[in-house]
Formats: C-alpha cells, sequence, structure tokens
C-alpha cells in the first residue's frame, strides 16, 4: 500500500473498479490492469456460496474496500446489532483497507426503502449521527468512512449547507469521508448550487476515497443511476478534487447496463491519466 506524497497518513490505493459479478471469471482469468476494488458488503454478509467464492479467489490478488448501503447512519432507529456483527465478521474476512457506508437513513419501522434517503442539515442531526458513528466505530474496532448522497428534496429545517453538515460531522466523529464526486455534481446541479465551492469546503485530511459514476439527465433534474459512462462535467470537477486533496483512492462505480470490462478498463485509464498527468506538471 502506498502513502500519499500529500498526506502521509493517507492510505493510497490507486484506480479501482467496482467488483460485478458479471467480470467475477474475467477478472480471476486475466488479472486485469485494476490496482484494487470494491465490494458491496451486504452482497456478501452472508455464510457462502459462489459470490464468497469468488470474493475469497479475488482477494488473494487484489486489495478491496467495502461500502455499505444499509447501515442506515442517519436513522432514528437504534442501531441494527445483527447487520454489525456480519459486517464486522466480513471485515474480519476480507481485511478491507477500510469500510465504508452512506450519510443518509434507509428505513423506518423494521422496512427498508432500498433507497439513499437525504438528511435535514441541523446541529440535532449532527449530534445523532456522531455518536451512531461513534458506536459503529468502537464495536467494529476502527474508524469508517461516510459517503455523500445525491439527493432531490431539501428540508426547511436545514441551518447549513450539506458540505458544512458533512464536514461537522467527520471532525466530530472522528472518521473519514469517502467524496463522491458524481453525487456532488448531481446534488449541486439539482439544489443550484456551486460544486467546486462544496469541494473548496470540504477538509483535505478527512477525504481517503473518490467515487466516480455516471448519471441520467431526467427533465429539469439529474439522477444518480450509475448506468452510463462518466460524464465530462464530472471529469473535469474530479480534475479539480485531484488539484486540491492529492493522491486519494479513485474507483468508477457501474451498478446498470455494466458493460464488458474492457469499457470500463478504458474508462478507468482516462481517469488515470486526468490524476497523472496533473501530477507530472507538479513535478515537472
Amino acid at each position: 500500500m502506498h502513502l500519499s506524497k500529500e498526506n502521509k497518513s493517507r492510505p493510497y490505493l490507486g484506480y479501482g473498479l467496482g467488483l460485478r459479478t458479471d467480470h467475477y471469471e474475467e477478472v480471476l482469468n486475466e488479472r486485469p490492469n485494476v490496482d484494487w476494488f470494491e465490494i458491496i458488503s451486504e452482497n456478501y454478509m452472508v455464510d457462502g456460496g459462489k459470490p464468497l467464492d469468488y470474493l475469497t479467489r479475488i482477494r488473494e490478488h487484489y486489495p478491496m474496500v467495502m461500502h455499505g448501503v444499509s447501515m442506515s447512519i442517519g436513522s432514528t432507529e437504534p442501531l441494527n446489532l445483527d447487520y454489525l456483527k456480519q459486517l464486522k465478521a466480513l471485515i474480519k474476512r476480507v481485511e478491507p483497507a477500510w469500510f465504508s457506508d452512506h450519510l443518509c437513513w434507509t428505513g423506518v419501522n423494521g422496512l427498508n426503502l432500498h433507497d439513499l434517503m437525504p438528511l435535514p442539515y441541523t446541529e440535532e442531526a449532527i449530534k445523532h449521527i456522531v455518536d451512531r458513528v461513534g458506536q459503529v466505530q468502537d464495536y467494529i474496532g476502527r474508524q469508517m468512512l461516510l459517503e455523500n448522497v445525491s439527493s432531490y428534496v431539501s428540508y426547511s429545517e436545514s441551518q447549513m449547507t450539506e458540505w458544512e453538515f458533512l464536514r461537522e460531522i467527520a471532525e466530530r466523529a472522528d472518521c473519514f469521508i469517502l467524496l463522491d464526486i458524481n453525487n456532488i455534481y448531481v446534488s449541486a446541479y439539482n439544489h443550484n448550487v456551486d460544486p467546486y465551492a462544496y469541494l473548496d469546503a470540504i477538509p483535505k485530511d478527512r477525504v481517503y476515497q473518490f467515487h466516480l459514476a455516471g448519471h441520467t439527465h431526467e427533465n429539469n433534474m439529474i439522477i444518480d443511476t450509475h448506468n452510463h459512462p462518466i460524464a465530462d462535467p464530472v471529469f473535469e470537477l474530479y480534475a479539480a478534487a485531484v488539484e486540491k486533496f492529492g493522491r486519494v483512492s479513485t474507483m468508477i462505480e457501474r451498478d446498470d447496463n455494466i458493460p464488458p470490462l474492457s469499457e470500463l478498463l478504458t474508462e478507468l485509464d482516462q481517469v488515470r491519466k486526468i490524476a497523472e498527468d496533473h501530477f507530472k506538471k507538479q513535478v515537472a
């Protein structure tokens, strides 16, 4: 594992992809030029089966990180201890560089909405989430990453910007940030705010990972669909993020309309070129 020159304490994995079932065999047989893989934690929180077998074999050749979608850190219901127990067991098995989940809530009254619901940006919500992140980190025994989600509605109760909310939680909970560049662009477009102001407000030492993905325009808003290639404005925002944050482990998410692995590798090469060209200019 490399260490970023800009932040000696931040592990740096390079350029990765989300591990998807469509590509299991090709990854194992061809060992593509991917530095690391991100797995969806819930897909492997099982006792056995083919996905877990593939995961074990692929993990022998690639570093991994774990990314969850169901912790519901922003919920007012108690943390799901059965979920945390399974998560901790998977962390022990995979030995990821880190684990992450979303800054959101995902259900109520025991019902999982299977969506990432935004939160009101209030002091009350900050205190609530900081306490819950502390519980998770104490139980797991390591720090976690929180990801900013894309949003399509706002709350009249909100007292601050999303980036102020995210920054306060990361600082007070002493956790790290998975900065989703596409989500910043999507939310900024939907709420008519400046995505570059968002980047500028995030503390460098808290950011451990970038997400990149595609999205879909629907009438007067953008939906975070992960079913298209990365859009040019998101690449431009990524370039600005590289300039500010330096070397941060970066990966592409693709969850629908999944193309051949070769297409994702070409897109990953584009991501790599944007970042590495910047670092070459710095050296020159």
